[in-house]
């Protein structure tokens, strides 16, 4: 099975699930640097992991004291669910997601609310959709900023704004992290979703699908009208 785009994972009978970042489902030697669920694990649980661990990383890169609570995350696709899930884990009761779409699964994790803007700026905003400048606006004066999505090479800040508010703005690339770091933080995502998380839950923001619509699957999202809603989809190929 893989998760779309993204990952690819196997199967390790008594080992539990493997996963490497591998593109469109490449086959990968199990003995090298991957992921490695606990046995046990549901699918949907090691798959849904590897997005809050990015967010596990990238949190811990906020200042000191910083309030997780009302944060706000742009975004609504996996990046942004791995991110509310982890501002969960670490206590936030309240979590606003920035999207025009309407009834986006992320709305599902316990604590979120979809907005299509804000009524006043943040103190924390998470860009989770590559889209710094428009979290740049939602932002207020001496708030923190923090790019946990790719934006495009275009993208840019203007430094004269970040200086005259004040702000912290804060790089969240996953590989700045040591190797130990980034096995610890898939682990304690996954863990957490194990013990915290529904199968109804996973349900909702995972989709397994036969192996064989995969071009089907990769067609809609030229066209995000008619694409999967769930933010996750894992492709079964099943085994021969």
């Amino acid at each position: 099975m893989r998760d779309a785009g993204y990952v690819t994972l196997a199967f390790r009978p008594g080992g539990g699930w493997l996963l490497a970042a591998v593109p469109h489902g490449a086959a990968f030697d199990p003995a090298g640097p991957v992921l490695a669920a606990p046995p046990g694990a549901d699918v949907r649980a090691a798959a849904l992991a590897r997005f809050q661990q990015m967010a596990v990383l990238g949190l811990d890169r906020l200042p000191s004291g910083t309030c997780v609570d009302r944060a706000v995350v742009v975004g609504s696709g996996p990046v942004a669910l791995g991110c509310a899930l982890e501002l969960r884990r670490r206590g936030a009761s309240n979590v606003r997601i920035i999207t025009s779409r309407t009834g986006a699964p992320i709305e599902a994790v316990p604590g979120v609310s979809c907005l299509a803007g804000l009524e006043a700026p943040a103190a924390l905003v998470i860009d989770a959709a590559g889209r710094p400048e428009r979290a740049a606006e939602l932002l207020a004066p001496g708030g923190v900023l923090a790019l946990l999505g790719t934006p495009p090479s275009e993208a840019g800040l203007s430094a004269l704004q970040v200086h005259r508010s004040g702000w912290t703005v804060i790089g969240m690339h996953e590989l700045t992290n040591d190797a130990d770091v980034y096995h610890a933080a898939y682990t304690t995502a996954v863990s957490w979703l194990t013990d915290q998380i529904s199968s109804r839950l996973l349900n909702i923001w995972c989709q397994i699908v036969p192996g064989t619509c995969a071009p089907a699957v990769y067609d809609t999202l030229a066209r995000p009208a008619g694409r999967d809603p769930h933010p996750v989809v894992i492709f079964s190929w099943g085994v021969p």
